[in-house]
């Protein structure tokens, strides 16, 4: 069977991941797609980003804002209209009420169409790395926020009136059925993911080279150049 690409270019997106960098990673190609076309895509950054750093001499405070300015350049390339940005500690991230309450209240303010977000089921790749538990954690956190919480007026009411979002696109999943055509904003992604300096420190074009090999790898699936992969999941 040919793979499902989605095509429909959504009015407002949110894309809600865990730490500063994720959405660039994991739906930077999806997200530049649709704000050149013309939707208001919002990212949402539940984590500080305080501990993505091996260099024990780095102090989370300096690490924090580094990754702040990091960030707002990378938004600018990607087109975003805004960035949300919840504060908790990298690491101690939790499917909790007081979470929950945060995503619905954005999710009622911003009324998307679609939101992103990782796949919470996703935990071994391979025998080579086991995912975050703060994706996991924000995973879970934004299912239960989309379903049923933010589109039932009883849960919440003081977050405003209930939003029923139509679609859920899961990133970083080991079971895609969906692929986006990332072919015409794969540049605007490598040239987002590579803003993340403390990140990815001097490997610029290694890790620009990396990001056209995933998405090369995503698009022999898709039958197109370049693409990425989700989970979907269609709720309206």
């Amino acid at each position: 069977m040919p793979a499902a690409l989605v095509d429909e270019i959504p009015g407002v997106v949110l894309a809600v991941f865990a730490h500063p960098d994720d959405a660039e990673v994991a739906a930077g190609g999806t997200l530049a797609r649709w704000a050149a076309n013309g939707s208001q895509v919002y990212v949402c950054v539940c984590a500080l980003g305080d501990k993505g750093s091996l260099d024990p001499s780095t102090t989370p405070e300096v690490l924090v804002e580094l990754r702040k300015e990091e960030s707002a350049e990378a938004g600018k390339i990607l087109g975003l209209k805004g960035r949300y940005w919840l504060g908790y500690p990298d690491g101690e991230i939790d499917n909790s009420l007081a979470l929950r309450a945060q995503m619905v209240g954005i999710i009622r303010k911003l009324k998307p169409e679609v939101v992103l977000a990782p796949d919470p089921t996703a935990v071994f790749f391979g025998k080579t790395y086991v995912n975050h538990r703060d994706h996991r954690a924000v995973g879970w956190a934004v299912v239960d926020s989309v379903c049923p919480a933010a589109s039932s007026p009883h849960y919440f009411p003081a977050e405003g009136p209930a939003h029923s979002v139509s679609k859920l696109l899961l990133a970083g999943t080991l079971e895609p059925d969906v692929w986006v055509d990332v072919g015409v904003s794969i540049e605007t992604k490598a040239a987002a993911v590579v803003c993340h300096k403390s990140q990815i420190g001097e490997r610029r074009d290694l890790v620009a080279a990396s990001v056209r090999r995933r998405a090369s790898d995503a698009g022999q699936r898709a039958g197109t150049r370049f693409a990425e992969s989700f989970r979907e999941v269609v709720l309206w």
